[in-house]
């Protein structure tokens, strides 16, 4: 699971201790306010299976650490400070509709824009960031970061969904010409993208119950874990399968089959084309035709394949979990296998969070003037005055 979990200053590491530690010395020794308020907490000093020990500084292996190196710090904060203002660009830009494309597409690009906006700021900076450089505020509290694992999830499996939303109205748009007529406008763009954030946030409703509180300092519920009947409950297990299968299992396949049948209709589309107009002509002049397919291929296997590319891991992941009946790693250790293998998943899933606006620019030549005149307009106003 990838939760907000971060630990209290005075607690250090949640990694388990010395059956010799003792949480009073460290309240003495008045490092810290909220260790000395554990002296006055011993009343929660009472072994609970499954939950944090005070004793003994136990952390419960039901709960996913996430890493506190300063490869994380770096790569997280470098993926924030990119990630909110090339998305806000690419919104703007795309929201002006001077980019050449049809409003249904731009539609969608939009909305993917937005909730890869939010991805950024739920999941990399509420989530990540927050735990590695202010481990201890409201957000740490159980509510807080209940609520911020919810947005985070919610905003990452409207993204999910919008893109194979995008593939399936492109493969429809050249595999079909018939529905395309029905289906492909802009009012149907609109019902889908406010279908698709609708049951993303009702999706992980549920998951806001799915917490209890680590430890409590004066009636403060703090942190969160995964309750026992998580793991034990047939509804909560049903649940858990639900999720991990409509993402990223389902979108995954859905956006495989889509693109295969898109690139064989143009493939078989193209070369009737060419034979067609070696007979009529046999001229070699430029097809706008097949030069505006191209450019619609090329934008929409980027996007998907970017999309397989980043969330392979994750998914590997996921069967690899499955497969071997293994939990998910619980701990930071660099040097587990599990670990690198799950925060790779994790980082290269909110990576993909950022890498739509550099599709734009690369294979859209009227996104990149947009993009270049936004860039300048500063400068030359700064000239002008």
């Amino acid at each position: 699971m990838d939760l907000p979990s971060k630990p209290i200053p005075c607690l250090g590491s949640l990694q388990p201790r010395p059956a010799n530690f003792n949480i009073n010395e460290l309240a003495d020794s008045g490092r810290d306010r909220s260790c000395r308020e554990l002296q006055r907490l011993r009343r929660f000093n009472q072994p609970r299976p499954g939950t944090l020990q005070l004793a003994g500084a136990s952390f419960s292996l039901k709960m996913h650490a996430p890493g506190k190196s300063p490869v994380f710090a770096v790569y997280y904060s470098i993926l924030a400070a990119f990630g909110v203002p090339a998305n806000i660009v690419t919104i703007a830009i795309l929201s002006q509709g001077k980019c050449g494309l049809s409003k249904c597409i731009t539609r969608y690009l939009v909305s993917m824009a937005v909730a890869d906006f939010l991805v950024v700021i739920t999941a990399v900076i509420l989530s990540r960031l927050r735990a590695i450089y202010f481990p201890v505020s409201f957000l740490s509290t159980t509510p807080g970061c209940s609520i911020v694992t919810v947005l985070s999830w919610a905003s990452k499996d409207t993204s999910v969904w919008l893109t194979v939303a995008f593939t399936f109205d492109r493969c429809i748009a050249i595999c079909c010409q018939q529905p395309k007529l029905r289906y492909c406008t802009e009012k149907t763009a609109a019902v889908v993208i406010g279908i698709i954030c609708a049951l993303g946030c009702l999706k992980n409703v549920p998951s806001y119950f799915l917490y209890e509180p680590v430890y409590g300092i004066d009636n403060v519920p703090w942190y969160c874990k995964i309750k026992d009947m998580y793991y034990t409950a047939n509804a909560w297990r049903v649940y858990d399968w639900l999720r991990r299968i409509l993402n990223p299992c389902v979108p995954f396949l859905l956006i495989l089959v889509f693109n295969a049948l898109t690139v064989k209709i143009i493939l078989n589309a193209s070369r009737a084309r060419r034979r067609l107009r070696a007979h009529c002509n046999g001229d070699k002049l430029s097809d706008p035709e097949m030069e505006s397919r191209r450019k619609s291929i090329i934008l929409l296997l980027a996007i998907s394949g970017s999309f397989m590319l980043l969330r392979l891991t994750f998914l590997v992941n996921f069967i690899f979990v499955q497969m071997t009946s293994s939990n998910y790693a619980n701990s930071s250790n660099s040097t587990d296998p599990r670990f690198i293998l799950q925060e790779s998943g994790y980082m290269l899933e909110l990576l993909s969070s950022c890498t739509n606006s550099c599709i734009y620019a690369g294979t859209q030549t009227k996104f990149r003037k947009q993009l270049k005149d936004t860039v300048k307009f500063p400068f030359k106003l700064m000239s002008s005055s």
